[in-house]
């Protein structure tokens, strides 16, 4: 059932709202929701952006981070920041959308959720007048907050909705609905592909998927990625003593994707990780650079930037990367 917006009590529990919202979420229509970022603050206040900014050119005080499927997901990371089901001992079918909202509605309640996020700094003695005025009319969707995306019916539709106002999007997919992927006929300005595993034994450990074939699905997402004519990403999330390991089964996995960027980041101890990771899990940037060094030995890729507060390197095939703004 989509098209329209649906009743409250029919997609997400009471109980899981309440926890959504605790953890400062502004929820969108029934399943959708809107986050502010550290980043998005600090570039407000005239301080340091996002990595993004620094690798991308996306402004980060203009970045509107959002997710169709805050709730619904095919993984259960242990990393993830993601409210889980079993996190709150509520079940609930995390892995599929029996009815959703259209995509115009989501875009429309996203811009006026930013909005509302937004509001408090009009008076701070910091925020520009200026540049107040440029974040309340975001122009970047950041299609990744939480949940798996691709599992909205309508990705394409709302790759087109953020475009037709002007948007550039991002879409970050953990790369399980490769049905979806295959379909989409409105590519986002840059896609992404979350790949925090170097093997089937080590995702079915961390990533402990929801599904069935699971490995084999992202691995046909992977051989995907060169049909697509937008800019591609692997993005590794690495913890210590978790999945930052084995540089060379992660480096098979870069050549079979061939994507125009790797991004080998740090796991942040955040938002619900914390029930099952420890700080200590969370690697230096030290540690990120050493083992982007060493997929650069085993690809061919080269590091062409980093960031270290966000505790990211880029690889590419490119000198620089592509300025999407």
């Amino acid at each position: 059932m989509g098209g329209s917006a649906l009743q409250e009590s029919q997609v997400l529990p009471e109980e899981l709202k309440r926890v959504l919202r605790r953890e400062r979420y502004q929820l969108v229509g029934e399943h959708s929701a809107v986050k502010k970022c550290r980043w998005l603050h600090n570039s407000l206040l005239g301080g340091e952006a996002c990595y993004k900014n620094k690798f991308y050119g996306i402004n980060s005080w203009r970045c509107l981070q959002m997710t169709p499927s805050v709730a619904h997901c095919t993984l259960r990371c242990r990393f993830c920041w993601r409210v889980q089901s079993e996190d709150i001992h509520l079940p609930f079918n995390e892995t599929a959308m029996d009815a959703w909202d259209d995509p115009s509605s989501i875009v429309e309640g996203a811009i006026e959720a930013q909005k509302r996020i937004l509001s408090g700094y009009k008076a701070h003695a910091l925020v520009s007048s200026e540049r107040y005025s440029e974040a309340i009319e975001p122009k970047h969707a950041a299609i990744s907050l939480a949940g798996e995306p691709a599992l909205y019916p309508d990705l394409n539709g709302l790759v087109r909705e953020f475009h037709s106002r002007d948007f550039t999007t991002f879409i970050v997919t953990n790369g399980t609905v490769p049905e979806r992927i295959e379909k989409l006929e409105r590519e986002p300005t840059q896609f992404y592909v979350s790949v925090c595993a170097s093997s089937e034994a080590s995702f079915l450990k961390v990533c402990k998927p929801q599904i069935a074939g699971a490995w084999q699905k992202l691995n046909k997402t992977l051989d995907l990625l060169s049909s697509l004519s937008c800019p591609t990403v692997m993005r590794l999330t690495l913890a210590r003593d978790v999945n930052l390991s084995d540089a060379e089964g992660y480096a098979k996995l870069i050549e079979k994707a061939n994507p125009t960027y790797v991004e080998p980041k740090a796991y942040v101890y955040v938002g619900m990780s914390r029930l099952r990771l420890r700080f200590e899990n969370m690697p230096t940037h030290k540690e990120i650079r050493e083992f982007g060094e060493r997929l650069c030995t085993l690809t061919g890729y080269q590091m062409i930037d980093e960031s270290k507060s966000s505790r990211v390197v880029l690889l590419s095939r490119l000198k620089k990367a592509i300025r999407l703004i």
